[in-house]
């Protein structure tokens, strides 16, 4: 369980993670834009979307690598908890506050049962080794 929900975070982030990297534009057309204060165009924060793309993307590589080589290690679930958790506030709040569109709040409900994933693996992990 603990190696496929490493496999399934992983290749989760890389693939939303890789996507504005790969193509901006589509992105921007399905997350819509990310703030209405400033003039409009691919350039509005265009940066700061790249940015948490390789930073998702370098999260996800060290998920598959964990995956693959069936680390049990704990840096593994506290990277899966703390990155989810992150993210998902970051959706949130700035959904709430309109700076996103509505779109991101299905990616904290992912974010938000990847949590309750590791959660539930580490009590099964820390029952089995009594």
């Amino acid at each position: 369980m603990r190696t496929g929900l490493t496999w399934f975070q992983g290749l989760f982030f890389l693939l939303t993670g890789l996507w504005p990297l790969v193509s901006i534009r589509t992105f921007i057309a399905v997350s819509g834009q990310k703030t209405d204060h400033l003039p409009t165009g691919l350039e509005e924060d265009h940066w700061l979307v790249m940015t948490a793309g390789v930073l998702i993307t370098s999260i996800g590589l060290a998920f598959v690598t964990a995956a693959w080589t069936r680390s049990r290690s704990a840096e593994i679930p506290v990277l899966g908890i703390a990155a989810s958790a992150g993210l998902t506030a970051i959706d949130v709040i700035y959904v709430n506050r309109g700076v996103i569109a509505p779109i991101y709040l299905a990616d904290a409900l992912v974010e938000g049962l990847l949590i309750i994933a590791w959660l539930w693996i580490l009590r099964f992990d820390k029952k089995a080794g009594q």
